[in-house]
């Protein structure tokens, strides 16, 4: 039953007459009417019958009203609810899937602008799995973020950046000065990182393409610990810009440009249909969309 029957019902049993009804309700007698007659129908009782003193409730129209009128509140009350977000005084619990890369270029800056715009909001990071999807379709997940091919077809998204890659070795690798030859890319043995979103599949698609072959020594499922590796050892990391400029900070290694051209690809945020309009979820989208501070890599130039 809509809320457009449950108010010609209460205005009727208030008012005890159908016109005072319509002008109350804002419309045409002829809607009360018909909406009466759809009531009559549901019901399967008159409901109210035309008397001298107005439009009496038969018994069970009587029975009915506590409950009607509750529905009508709860539907009112539905209805009027704020259609924006609050996140000043909000306390809500956002879930965000993101890969290791997105915990490196996101969440640093997303925390600080979360506790300064929306102080009681928190935070849970999830790990980017084969149940991504279902989770944000049954809104277990609220957002997820980094490059995710699998989500392209079925959600919403939006591109936050594009990133390119660079190979990462130790500062006093002893046969890798500033460039990196592709002789000495195929004869170095390689790390390669196979965590969700780091973009390795691409890597290896451009190698096969161009029936080039790295010498893989070893492959890590996950990003964190890549760096002391990196700087202990004497392996190659093909890994993306902004995860270079990373480990560039915290080790003691240093990036080159690969001796290949890598294509391009995105770092995007993928939510479900279902959350397009939610005012929650838009306020969640557009503060991980702010812009990022973030310096470009620099690249040493081949000789």
């Amino acid at each position: 039953m809509d809320m457009k029957l449950l108010a010609v019902f209460n205005e009727i049993y208030q008012t005890r007459n159908v016109s005072r009804a319509a002008d109350n309700l804002g419309l045409p007698q002829t809607s009360v009417s018909l909406a009466l007659g759809r009531l009559r129908r549901l019901f399967n009782d008159p409901l109210f019958v035309r008397t001298g003193a107005g439009m009496l409730p038969t018994p069970r129209a009587a029975m009915l009203v506590p409950q009607l009128r509750q529905a009508l509140e709860l539907l009112q009350s539905a209805t009027q609810q704020p259609s924006e977000f609050d996140p000043a005084s909000s306390s809500r619990s956002f879930r965000i899937a993101m890969t290791d890369i997105s915990h490196l270029e996101f969440l640093p800056a997303l925390v600080n602008k979360v506790a300064k715009a929306a102080p009681d909001v928190r935070i849970e990071v999830l790990r980017i799995t084969a149940d991504t999807a279902k989770l944000l379709e049954s809104g277990g997940a609220d957002l997820a973020i980094g490059y995710m091919p699998e989500l392209e077809a079925g959600f919403y998204q939006q591109r936050l950046f594009d990133d390119g890659f660079a190979c990462v070795v130790r500062r006093q690798h002893p046969r890798i000065d500033r460039n990196l030859t592709e002789s000495r890319f195929k004869s170095e043995p390689h790390v390669v990182l196979t965590a969700p979103g780091t973009g390795n599949e691409i890597v290896e698609h451009e190698l096969k393409r161009r029936g080039a072959e790295r010498k893989v020594a070893l492959s890590l499922p996950t990003l964190p610990g890549v760096g002391n590796l990196l700087a202990n050892t004497d392996l190659i990391a093909t890994v993306p810009n902004r995860v270079a400029q990373t480990l560039v900070k915290i080790a003691r290694v240093k990036a080159l440009a690969p001796p290949y051209r890598f294509p391009v690809f995105s770092i995007k945020q993928h939510w479900h249909e279902r959350y397009q309009h939610d005012p929650a979820n838009r306020w969640l989208r557009s503060t991980v969309a702010e812009p990022v501070s973030y310096t470009h890599l620099t690249l040493p130039t081949k000789a």
